[in-house]
């Protein structure tokens, strides 16, 4: 399968497709998973792995492959001794030889040489073979393979350690591994060099819509607010609580006004009239003065007004809206303006 990434919330999310088919065929790919859960559970089984029970497994191998490397160092002993007898044999054949028949001492001095410089060859190749095993299997690498108990866990969980160091790491611990997409579950089959297998199954992550669905308790939260806040209000005390819409962005008006929508949510202008407010109109109606009076009234704090949204609008209490004053003053001016009446009409008569 390959591997695409894509960027959500700043950083990249991995995609794995089965691209064999519309590649070499033109028919539809085989399949496609998303990969940031299966990428955390191969992480998660990685630091299992390696656990201290894994490596003193590890160090047993280290002891066996000490004791094979002892083995091959004997072996390549033997034949450093068998080229130095074979040289040895060489020197005594050539000064044996009558030193006036020049064409068999001649003969006998090549084979000296050459016996010479397979034990040079033999010499040097056995040094450098045992250095290199005492760089793989000396005691400081048994100390590293022990740190790594501890070192390992907290290397892969580093801040500072990219994606691509671990991919250098996955490749030295695992083979290869397997991914099938079930109705429910995707299974993964992870396969270590050296043999051992693992499987996991995980289930299938939600699509993308649902993934991005606004919490229960966000919602809970913005049906609560509105009984006491406009929508830009609600949006400044859930960022202040720190909530975050579906997508993980901070909230503003039109994304709480888009939740109220959604799920139905009754308007802030709905519930203030559930609680009896009025409108300045209604209010004006109700004490027989214009609207631009009820306006001042509130301007001035007169009357008990609620925001219903974040245009300067509101509603207005009509058993709080008149102060004690207003209201004798109301009284006084609805009398004057009955005693005019009466004294017009009488003057008519």
């Amino acid at each position: 399968m390959g591997v695409h990434y894509y960027q959500r919330d700043g950083r990249r999310v991995p995609c794995y497709n089965c691209a064999l088919g519309p590649v070499r065929r033109a028919a539809e790919k085989c399949q496609s998973l998303p990969g940031a859960s299966v990428d955390e559970a191969l992480s998660k089984l990685v630091v299992e792995v390696m656990s201290p029970l894994a490596l003193e497994v590890a160090l047993a191998v280290h002891d066996e492959l000490e004791q094979r490397f002892d083995q091959a160092d004997r072996l390549r002993k033997e034949q450093v001794e068998r080229a130095r007898y074979e040289a040895e044999a060489a020197r005594r054949r050539y000064l044996r030889v009558d030193p006036d028949n020049r064409l068999v001492a001649d003969a006998l001095e090549a084979d000296w040489n050459d016996k010479l410089r397979a034990l040079t060859q033999a010499q040097d190749d056995y040094e450098r073979r045992r250095s290199n095993d005492a760089a793989v299997l000396g005691p400081e690498q048994r100390e590293r393979i022990a740190a790594l108990a501890t070192d390992f866990p907290a290397i892969w969980s580093a801040r500072g350690t990219s994606d691509r160091d671990r991919k250098r790491m996955l490749r030295l611990l695992i083979e290869n591994v397997t991914l099938v997409k079930g109705q429910e579950a995707i299974a993964v089959h992870v396969r270590f060099r050296g043999g051992g297998t693992r499987s996991v199954s995980l289930p299938r992550p939600l699509p993308a819509w649902k993934s991005w669905l606004t919490p229960t308790e966000t919602v809970a939260q913005v049906d609560s607010l509105l009984a006491q806040h406009t929508e830009a209000e609600i949006a400044t005390i859930l960022n202040e609580r720190g909530f975050r819409s579906g997508q993980g962005h901070r909230f503003h008006s039109k994304i709480v006004s888009s939740i109220r929508t959604k799920y139905g949510l009754k308007t802030r202008y709905q519930r203030l009239q559930a609680c009896g407010m009025v409108s300045a109109d209604v209010l004006a109606s109700m004490n027989g003065v214009s609207r631009q009076t009820v306006l001042r009234w509130r301007k001035h704090g007169l009357v008990q007004a609620h925001a219903y949204n974040d245009h300067d609008q509101y509603l207005y209490d009509p058993a709080a809206a008149v102060p004690p004053a207003t209201a004798r003053w109301l009284r006084i001016r609805a009398e004057r303006t009955a005693d005019s009446i009466n004294k017009r009409e009488g003057g008519a008569v």
